[in-house]
């Protein structure tokens, strides 16, 4: 065993770096973090200076065993996590560990930092040990137990206001508002109407086009012309004054710098990703990660290709810009280096706790070198990665814009203008993407003919277009992200499990690769704006993320932090708890009156969604409900539309004598004759499928449950059946396993038997996928029940004794599944 103990998060650094130590060293991984707070209430005690109760991550325990056993024989222990907040407090929770467990007697424990994986970085950071940075593990507490109080005490107001099993996050909840907001404008917008003027120019060299800008001599503006008569007067009054030509009245050059972007931040990365390569926040980071932790490239081994990429800052070391500026100069000509190094200043206050840029170990690997080492998404960004590093170290592009000014008769002129590029400086290599192109770039590319004051230009024709104002776009999650930062709201390692969280809870559904805020998530959100307003106020999370970075640098306390918050949160969570009415919570709405029973027509989210209801609970007959369809929403559905929703469920006709009707049920839309439910595919409407259709659906659940039955037994609820993963055993309870060397069809009702008593396991569902049992016969029932009433008392203390074990069993893993789930105990947390 050697005589050192190395311990990252991955095993994929960790077998990199064991490549790099040699034999002194053993090299583990956590697996990311440890331990984290038990989950249940009481897991962080504001009444003792909130006390934080800690309990290992079970998939991580055998991890940890294997730290222990290995820090039991080391001399040093050197605890390697990752370079920021999360891996500071994993470092710390595995040296409180390794000292509940005494493995800390006579041994050194230092921390080192590896922001990049190269042979380089690892040797000069073991030379620059240090202790664990306590001020960064408080951050990271206070963090963690701010999503914690947020989560265990928010999302049950949620449960018992809006529906059951939602969740509220500290951070999640205005990224949330941000989408719902954004929503709201889109569907309060009014367009409006505006027509634009153009003249095409027949210039003798080159064609062209000018835009109209003085109109009877006032300048033309956005709403100057709103309607097509309008605009068919104007260009003919243009046409009458122009006589064939415009005249040019000035030319205007004007030469322009266009400096690079910034090396990457983890913000910018997602974004650009987003943009360029299609990538969401999630995958980028899964693909960066590998990228940072090392790849096998040829001759040289396994090396980390970038430097870590979580960080708000936008420094690169004189080390990173030597070799950057080398390579520009080599590829790219002396010329394209600048003087000095470009050097850019970093927004955030903080800039993270890894004080470099996303950027490539070595600028020297070009993308086309390692290509053939990476999977595509590696290929892609690092390409990326590259290109942007480069960029921001080379001289501006030097771009010439000319206008050109052309009147027709003296009220009206038009203008022209085009850039060229004179030097492309960085953009030979890298130009950033953009949502929307900025009105000075709008031209770029575009060459016009060369033209002096007095010349005439013959025109072609005037014409006039139709334009409507459009509402602003809906957040991709490039935007999304932007607008996030630029609130100060999280921090970039979390925006990725904030939009993953926004989804998988449903609030909000990617559409074209926008995001709009579901019925739920919208009842959410207005709950949590209209009471909860200060803990979902963008300058109030911005401001706690603001004091989170005074902890980590020592500037302030995280006690005091907490206690701020939790007093009048707590309140506060107790008065809405009381005060607060249901209905107004879920955003229930009056749409009218049904034309047929007169009685009042709304919309409401319950327990599985958004539903239309005929009536209220105080008529003397029960109300009358429907679902919403697909694509409709409780905040823009009409009358008409809701009421349209009770013609389910609809009768479609006979077959085999038996009546064929569709609906929609909790598990959605489904076609039904007799007691046999088929659920409809996604291409099917239930309003307007048709009787074949609906025949040839049940038919087709009819075959797939006849073929589903290998084997039933007599007088016994176990049957063989074929399932999704091959042919098991199920008494409706309890699946059982079957032998792979076993012939299904061959099995005996005793074998049967005791595979489930030996492999038998609680179903995970309801048993709805499950096969129908044929109910057992009345005359075979009777001496059943007579044989066990005779069943000897030790026997059926056996039985009882086997139940209670099975329960006891039952018991615990529902425990264990509970102690992982840990639903609402901060979705903010990035791990």
């Amino acid at each position: 065993m050697a005589k050192n103990l190395l311990i990252v998060e991955s095993p994929a650094k960790a077998k990199t770096i064991n490549k790099y130590l040699g034999k002194d060293f053993t090299v583990l991984a956590s697996y990311g973090h440890v331990r984290d707070l038990v989950p249940k209430e009481g897991a962080v005690d504001p009444n003792d200076g909130f006390r934080m109760r800690y309990d290992l991550i079970d998939k991580n325990e055998k991890h940890v065993d294997a730290i222990a056993k290995a820090a039991k024989v080391a001399e040093g222990i050197f605890l390697a996590t990752d370079p920021d907040r999360e891996g500071e407090a994993i470092s710390w929770h595995i040296a409180e560990i390794l000292k509940e467990r005494g493995l800390l007697k006579d041994k050194t424990l230092q921390r080192v930092v590896f922001t990049e994986i190269t042979p380089r970085a690892i040797k000069e950071a073991m030379l620059k040990p240090r202790s664990i940075a306590s001020d960064l593990v408080d951050a990271q507490q206070a963090r963690r137990a701010l999503d914690y109080l947020v989560g265990f005490n928010l999302s049950p107001v949620l449960w018992r206001k809006v529906q059951r099993g939602l969740s509220a996050g500290r951070v999640q909840s205005p990224a949330l508002r941000m989408i719902v907001e954004r929503e709201e404008e889109i569907e309060a917008f009014v367009a409006r109407e505006y027509w634009t003027i153009e003249a095409e120019c027949a210039h003798a060299s080159q064609p062209f086009t000018a835009k109209l800008t003085k109109l009877d001599g006032k300048k033309f503006e956005q709403f100057t012309i709103t309607d097509g008569d309008t605009a068919e007067e104007a260009r003919r009054r243009i046409v009458a004054a122009a006589g064939g030509a415009l005249h040019v009245t000035d030319v205007a050059s004007k030469e322009r710098k266009r400096r690079p972007s910034p090396p990457f931040t983890t913000s910018t990365l997602q974004q650009e990703a987003s943009r360029k390569l299609g990538f969401t926040t999630s995958r980028t980071m899964r693909v960066a990660q590998k990228l940072y932790e090392g790849v096998a490239i040829g001759d040289e081994g396994t090396v980390g290709l970038i430097s870590y990429m979580r960080t708000d800052s936008v420094n690169l070391s004189a080390e990173a810009l030597s070799e950057i500026r080398d390579v520009i100069a080599r590829d790219f000509g002396i010329k394209a280096v600048p003087d000095k190094p470009n050097f850019y200043q970093t927004k955030s206050k903080n800039a993270q706790e890894a004080h470099e840029a996303i950027r490539p170990t070595s600028a020297l690997r070009t993308p086309a070198q390692v290509a053939k080492h990476l999977d595509d998404d590696g290929r892609r960004l690092y390409e990326l990665i590259w290109k942007r590093a480069v960029a921001c170290q080379m001289v501006p592009a030097t771009l010439n814009t000319v206008s050109v000014d052309l009147a027709a008769g003296s009220e009206h002129n038009f203008r022209a203008s085009g850039t060229t590029v004179i030097d492309p400086g960085f953009l030979a290599v890298y130009e950033e993407g953009k949502d929307q192109k900025a009105a000075e770039d709008e031209d770029e590319g575009r060459k016009l003919p060369p033209m002096k004051p007095g010349e005439r230009v013959p025109l072609d024709r005037i014409h006039t277009d139709q334009h409507f104002t459009e509402p602003p776009p809906r957040f991709s999650e490039a935007s999304l992200v932007k607008a996030l930062e630029e609130y100060g709201i999280g921090r970039p390692s979390t925006y990725a499990s904030i939009i993953q969280t926004l989804q998988f809870r449903k609030y909000a559904e990617l559409e074209n690769r926008r995001f709009r805020p579901t019925d739920v998530g919208r009842a959410v959100s207005k709950f949590l704006s209209g009471h909860f307003t200060r803990y979902v106020d963008y300058d109030f999370t911005a401001k706690l993320e603001d004091e989170l970075d005074a902890v980590s640098r020592g500037e302030e306390e995280w006690v005091p932090l907490m206690e701020k918050f939790w007093g009048p949160f707590k309140e506060l969570v107790e008065e809405k708890t009381e005060s607060v009415d249901r209905n107004e919570a879920t955003g229930a709405r009056e749409l009218g009156t049904d034309p047929k029973s007169g009685k009042p027509v709304s919309v409401r989210l319950g327990r599985y969604g958004p539903y239309a209801q005929i009536g209220t609970a105080d008529d003397e007959d029960k109300p009358t409900f429907a679902s919403l369809r697909p694509g409709q929403s409780m905040h823009t559905i009409t009358l008409e539309e809701a009421i349209d929703l009770f013609r389910l469920p609809r009768k479609l006709g006979q077959d085999n004598g038996e009546e064929v009707s569709v609906g929609i049920g909790r598990f959605g839309p489904f076609a039904k004759r007799g007691s046999t439910y088929a659920s409809l595919k996604k291409e099917d409407d239930p309003y307007t499928i048709d009787l074949a259709r609906a025949v040839f659906l049940i038919a087709e659940k009819e075959e797939i449950a006849r073929n589903r039955i290998i084997k039933s037994f007599e007088g016994s609820d176990i049957q063989v059946l074929n399932g999704r993963f091959g042919p098991y055993i199920s008494d409706g309870k309890l699946n059982g396993r079957i032998p792979k060397d076993r012939e299904p069809a061959s099995l005996t009702l005793e074998e049967v038997q005791k595979l489930m008593e030996e492999t038998g396991k609680p179903m995970r569902g309801r048993g709805r996928f499950a096969a129908k049992k044929a109910a057992p016969k009345k005359k075979e029932t009777a001496p059943a029940k007579k044989a066990a009433k005779k069943a000897p008392a030790k026997k059926a203390a056996k039985k009882t004794a086997k139940k209670a074990a099975a329960k006891k069993t039952a018991k615990k893993a529902a425990k264990k599944v509970v102690k992982k789930k840990a639903p609402a105990a901060g979705d903010d947390a990035p791990f």
